[in-house]
């Protein structure tokens, strides 16, 4: 039997890259280490932050073993196995199940949008294939599938998948899912602005851009909310945690205007961190108008800046 699905905050890793586009694994442990002594109560390489549209099939399986070499189990790993082709998702999953995964991250195909019975098949041949957990990535902007609480409920029921990543803005999503199944289906928040509500919900833990950026102040969300229930507290550290959160969404919700969120994260990550450089084109590096506000919001939050933000 696999082991049960990780509980609280989970960071997504980067890849590291060098200039010219290159992996630059001697980072990557570095990194890893850092998210750990962060508190994260799991990893997900090759999520988002982990920019798998940009690499081949090849670099994700080097990328991905050299991030299960560097955890070396200290912590669950759930390893992001998305491609577009069904074939190509199945042999990533074998690939991550086979070098020692402990779940699977996957995002539904994206670009051609399939309809939501092709995309619970393509996650019916992929649970088909692997003995190990699998997670939906629910990412509506970004996919154009929106598998419905009704869907994802009977893969549950099939036991296709064994949770969500739910990126969706509205709470009520995470809560339908939790209500329907009485807390049994492992829902995660998939993205910051329906986080503190989905906590509230009873969400099992949280997966997006503030726990893989300030994994120790969003472990600590997470516990004065879904541990000690201590509200008062959780929306103080609220207050300081939603301008971040802001900065890092600005052009996704403005669709086009403002800071990108993986602009965001990796210069924040390269103030507080060990480097990790620069974004792989076409996202370039955070501008200079927002690096000032970026590290102001990061020492009020505890942190300490040791650099500009550049890789």
């Amino acid at each position: 039997m696999p082991k049960p699905l990780f509980r609280g905050v989970c960071a997504s890793s980067i890849t590291p890259f060098h200039p010219d586009g290159s992996l630059w694994l001697e980072r990557l442990k570095p990194h890893i280490d850092w998210l750990i002594a962060e508190q994260v109560d799991a990893i997900s390489p090759l999520g988002s932050s982990g920019e798998f549209p940009a690499m081949e099939c090849a670099d994700r399986e080097r990328m991905l073993a050299a991030a299960l070499e560097a955890i070396a189990g200290r912590v669950p790993v759930v390893a992001g196995t998305h491609d577009y082709s069904t074939a190509r998702t199945v042999q990533l999953s074998k690939f991550a199940e086979s070098a020692g995964a402990d779940a699977l991250l996957i995002v539904p195909p994206y670009y051609m949008a399939p309809t939501p019975v092709q995309v619970m098949d393509h996650y019916r041949r992929v649970a088909e294939a692997v003995s190990i957990p699998i997670i939906v990535y629910h990412n509506i902007p970004l996919t154009s599938v929106d598998l419905t609480t009704e869907h994802l409920l009977k893969l549950y029921e099939e036991r296709a998948i064994a949770g969500v990543k739910m990126s969706h803005p509205e709470p009520d999503r995470q809560c339908q899912l939790l209500q329907a199944t009485h807390g049994a289906f492992s829902v995660y928040a998939g993205i910051d602005t329906a986080a503190f509500e989905g906590l509230c919900h009873g969400s099992h833990g949280w997966i997006s851009g503030i726990p893989s950026t300030v994994p120790a102040a969003a472990r600590r969300l997470y516990e004065l909310i879904a541990i000690e229930g201590n509200l008062p507290e959780a929306r103080t550290l609220w207050q300081k945690l939603a301008p971040l959160m802001r900065l890092q969404f600005q052009a996704y919700h403005s669709k086009g205007e403002g800071a990108h969120w993986f602009s965001t994260m990796k210069a924040a990550l390269n103030m507080i961190g060990p480097p990790v450089g620069d974004p792989q084109p076409p996202i370039q590096p955070l501008p200079e108008a927002h690096r000032k506000t970026l590290a102001d919001m990061l020492v009020n939050l505890g942190y300490e800046v040791h650099s500009e933000g550049r890789g």
